[in-house]
């Protein structure tokens, strides 16, 4: 069932457009992502929600109620900054307790609500330290204390875990889902970050120029991105040129790859699943769905190249790989990779279910 619910929501700064007929519908208890770069308009979408700007069209319902033109203190919700917002004067207890102090919340009940707060963020003994005393990571938590102890009807958090290095912000990412869980609070989060939105949520928004590009669950997002933007940024992906040989309207057959056959996407477009014989489509394959194959192996789309670059990553290595189809990448774990050297010719391949068909392009257009 719907808990919050953006219709048709809208931000106009003069001419320009910041945010463009946002729909989404979000279910309590369930945890989103509004992902996107700088600039795509999930920031603003977010400070609608909590009421920091005015939505220039369109209506904000919370569990039924139209709270687009309430005032933010009014909206109950709770938000965790980006740059936390702790009061360096007040000790930690001090800091979470401020929310309920200022809904009158008696002396008692603040602080046995307080005390449950840290004790679900793990700092109990630093009730009495102030935040100068914190590590990045610890003061992250107080913010996230202070914002759960209203007992908001939806959570908003901006970009938490940015000022984080990466490993404390694996860490923190995994914590705070087992506290979202935990608690039951409905979530939403913006990020920028593909594997903190990918690895967190329940679904997300991927926006770009203002507009929403897809709405799913991250798998789907991942493995069936609906356009070329979306694959490129959640993750990374090799998009080349197709002609189509035959459609039988569920899958096409693209020549000069051993006539083999790509999937469509969730949301083709029903002017490219009809393509005809001859026309032009993108297709994408994620790195890691190439497998290098040996010279006379045939049986699967494959295609001869020229190793460009390797890079050594730990535990994956990562290969760029000329082509007549442009510059593949290949991500491989390093038990597996076929370990050649620049410069030398190795063959890739992939299995057919493993190419999706992006959208119809110009016939010549060159892509990879």
């Amino acid at each position: 069932m719907t808990f919050l619910n953006l219709i048709d929501v809208g931000k106009r700064y003069g001419d320009v457009v910041a945010v463009e007929g946002i729909n989404l519908s979000i279910a309590k208890g369930e945890f989103v992502s509004l992902l996107g770069p700088s600039g795509c308009g999930k920031t603003t979408t977010l400070q609608m929600i909590a009421g920091f700007v005015q939505a220039s069209s369109g209506r904000i319902m919370l569990d039924g109620r139209d709270i687009t033109r309430e005032k933010p203190n009014k909206r109950g919700l709770g938000i965790v900054f980006q740059s936390y917002a702790l009061f360096p004067h007040m000790r930690v207890a001090e800091n979470v307790a401020f929310g309920l102090e200022m809904r009158g919340v008696s002396r008692t009940e603040r602080a046995d609500r307080v005390a449950q707060a840290l004790t679900l963020v793990h700092l109990s003994r630093y009730a009495d330290r102030y935040p100068r005393e914190l590590s990045g990571g610890q003061r992250q938590r107080v913010a996230l204390a202070r914002a759960l102890v209203i007992e908001p009807p939806v959570l908003l958090l901006d970009e938490p875990m940015s000022n984080l290095d990466a490993k404390l912000r694996e860490a923190m990412q995994e914590e705070l889902r087992d506290i979202q869980r935990t608690v039951g609070t409905t979530t939403l989060m913006v990020t920028h970050d593909q594997a903190e939105a990918l690895s967190m949520s329940d679904r997300v928004v991927i926006m770009e120029a203002g507009r929403v590009a897809q709405i799913a669950t991250p798998r789907v997002a991942y493995e069936t991105p609906a356009s070329a933007f979306v694959a490129q940024f959640v993750g990374r992906a090799n998009l080349f040129e197709a002609e189509v040989l035959f459609n039988t309207g569920a899958r096409v057959s693209y020549g000069a790859l051993a006539a083999t056959s790509a999937r469509w996407t969730q949301d083709a477009q029903p002017q490219t699943t009809q393509a005809e014989a001859g026309a032009h489509l993108q297709c994408c394959v994620r790195p890691e769905k190439l497998r290098p194959m040996a010279d006379d192996e045939t049986g699967l789309p494959h295609v001869d190249g020229t190793v460009l670059s390797a890079m050594f990553l730990g535990d994956q290595c990562l290969y760029r790989i000329d082509t007549p189809l442009g510059a593949l990448i290949a991500l491989w774990p390093n038990t597996q990779g076929p370990g050649t050297d620049i410069g030398a010719r190795i063959r890739v391949g992939w299995m057919p279910e493993s190419a999706h068909v992006l959208g119809r392009i110009d016939a010549g257009a060159v892509h990879g």
